[in-house]
């Protein structure tokens, strides 16, 4: 018999009375919950009801896959257990349950999620299941048995972990109400809240399966997103990224919009730059209307000046067939009238290659695109037919065919260095995270190009001017000028000199010293690399981030590190030594007749020991024998 939804077994109301409250825990007799009765005696054996142990004191392997909505899930998910008093690891082997967020965006991540599952059911460890792919295909096979819980329902994972612990099969995927933004949060970085703005979209586009999982469009109200940004950012946050699977779309289903919410999240950044907002991902048909809005919101002091705006193809046949809802050349004027508006912006993109019915001409128009705009970033991917999405009936293009344009394509991009001429320029960064070398750190600059810089870990959340020293294909490397490191409590602006350097009303009016040829201030450092411009060479050859001349700055840098600290340690060793000579020579100052007194007390010890062995030696030999 297939397990119902706790809800369907509840009843639309709930329980009596109409349920908890959102992020409140219902009594654990209201759960409806499937036991795992074993088929057979060998089944038993292989697979043991768990032991009864207190709940709350297990431990939690949490994996997540995909987006960061999803990581941002997964954020608070562990905030739920860990305030119930569970330990969350990234250590499977020890763990006690393994709770796996999910993506159903392409078919890699799915079969990621199957291997895990695998390995899951090998360990004999319980199970739950979360996100996209539950709740976007929640009949699958391979979640026969599993405890799932849904996109929408994450605020009640502590009663799923509990019951599954028990031995349970739990099935929580029926919509509801949006989870709320204040339950407890355990950010995989401190120095980073990852906000969701909406869930769902307003597209339709016929290879997405997300649309699925997350379904129609849901936004937060902007007074619940502006309470929450004061929240995070006095508790320390340095960058705040707003996550939505479409961000242009926010709003339109409670009577808002997107700059609507920028604006007023932009209000309440710190006047001191400490911490600086990400706009999320946006499609292009929903901010067409508000181009010059935004662009005037992403030239705040405090909001990067960068854009993830996915157009997937250069060709308007293949568009349509994706059912994309843009032609190129809006695509081109989303781009165009950012790049004109805002100093230093930079444009992230996605293209898919090898969509059913995409011709070689199609992909040619493709390739021309990211000639001309150099995209710094762009995300490629092959087509991966959906379960149960339109583009999975339609007539493929040969994967042979697909794979080679993916490499062609990949080529391209990897053929023109889009940071070349940044070296010798001052730039502004945010430092955030440690590089995964375990020798830098990360740090953005106000276009959000990665600046790799080798300083201690105490410049983690703050921000410091740095010098490009050289470029690389991926990101930049710099270094710190000294004196310009400036923590959250150092104060630069003052709230009256932060809106007036931010002016949203007169973005067109702005003047500069001079523009490039796509009316970017050439005045500012940062680099003008989503602009259009002459095409490159393919056959030029990009900068690797691991040149050899990079490559031994950085060995030279790490030896002069390990001896500064040698030499430390030494110096330090060798106080600590001439302290402790100095101690004992004071203790002797303060008790000069304590030598004296000590040979004094020996002398008497052996005197006296001598003239006991004396009396008992006369008085053996004065014993008459008989």
């Amino acid at each position: 018999m297939e397990m119902e939804d706790i809800e369907d077994v509840l009843g639309p109301a709930g329980i009596a009375g109409g349920g908890a409250a959102p992020g409140l825990r219902l009594p654990l007799a209201a759960v409806a919950v499937k036991p795992k009765r074993p088929r057979s005696s060998r089944v038993a054996q292989t697979r043991p009801q768990p032991e009864a142990r207190i709940p709350g004191t297990q431990t939690i392997y949490v994996k997540t896959f995909g987006c960061s909505h999803n990581q941002s899930d997964s954020e608070y998910m562990s905030g739920q257990l860990s305030a119930f008093g569970y330990a969350i690891t990234e250590e499977p082997e020890g763990a006690d349950l393994w709770l796996i967020n999910t993506c159903t965006v392409k078919n890699p991540s799915q079969s990621a999620m199957t291997t895990l599952i695998s390995k899951c059911k090998s360990a004999n460890k319980p199970l739950v299941v979360a996100g996209c792919v539950p709740q976007g295909s929640r009949d699958l096979k391979e979640l026969e048995g599993i405890s799932v819980i849904g996109v929408q329902q994450i605020d009640r994972v502590v009663e799923v972990v509990e019951e599954t612990l028990k031995g349970h099969e739990v099935r929580l995927l029926s919509r509801k109400t949006l989870p709320s933004l204040d339950l407890p949060k355990v950010r995989k970085n401190k120095f980073i809240e990852i906000l969701p703005i909406n869930v769902g979209c307003l597209g339709a586009c016929t290879y997405c399966k997300t649309k699925h999982a997350r379904g129609h469009l849901g936004s937060y109200t902007i007074e619940s997103l502006v309470d929450r940004v004061k929240i995070v950012v006095s508790e320390g946050v340095r960058e705040i990224w707003l996550s939505s699977e479409d961000t242009g779309a926010y709003g339109r289903d409670i009577g808002t919009n997107l700059p609507n919410l920028l604006n007023g999240i932009a209000a309440e950044l710190p006047a001191d730059r400490s911490t600086m907002l990400r706009i999320g991902m946006t499609n292009p048909p929903f901010i067409l209307e508000h181009l010059k809005e935004i662009a005037s919101v992403l030239c705040h002091p405090c909001v990067y000046s960068f854009l993830h705006v996915p157009v997937q193809s250069g060709s308007d046949a293949v568009l349509t067939a994706m059912n994309r809802e843009y032609t190129v050349s809006e695509f081109r004027r989303v781009v165009d009238t950012l790049c004109e508006l805002v100093p230093g912006m930079q444009i992230a993109t996605d293209i898919i290659c090898g969509f059913p019915g995409e011709t070689d001409e199609d992909f040619s128009q493709t390739v021309n695109l990211v000639k001309q705009y150099l995209f710094p970033q762009v995300h490629i991917s092959q087509f991966y037919p959906r379960p149960g999405t339109p583009a999975a009936r339609m007539k493929k293009v040969p994967s042979v065919e697909v794979k080679k344009r993916s490499r062609e394509l990949t080529s391209v991009f990897e053929s023109f260095s889009p940071y070349q001429g940044m070296e010798g320029k001052v730039e502004r960064i945010w430092i955030t995270e440690i590089a995964t070398d375990g020798v830098h750190l990360v740090g953005h600059t106000k276009g959000y190009i990665q600046v790799l810089v080798i300083a201690p870990d105490s410049m983690l959340g703050t921000s410091a001017d740095v010098k490009i020293t050289s470029v690389g294909r991926w990101s930049v490397f710099g270094e710190v000028i000294e004196g310009s490191v400036v923590a959250k409590e150092t104060q630069k602006h003052n709230h009256s000199e932060l809106q007036e350097e931010y002016r949203p009303s007169q973005v067109e009016e702005a003047t500069c010293c001079g523009t490039d040829s796509c009316g970017a201030c050439t005045c500012s450092d940062a680099a003008q690399q989503c602009n259009p411009g002459p095409e490159r060479s393919e056959n030029s050859t990009p900068q690797s981030c691991g040149d050899a001349t990079h490559q031994e700055a950085v060995q030279s840098k790490l030896v002069r590190r390990n001896v500064e600290g040698a030499v430390k340690s030494s110096e330090s060793d060798t106080a600590k030594q001439v302290g402790e000579i100095q101690r004992l020579n004071v203790a002797a100052r303060r008790f000069p007749d304590v030598d004296t007194i000590l040979w004094g007390g020996l002398a008497v010890s052996f005197a006296t020991t001598v003239t006991l062995i004396a009396l008992l030696a006369y008085k053996i030999s004065s014993t008459p024998s008989y």
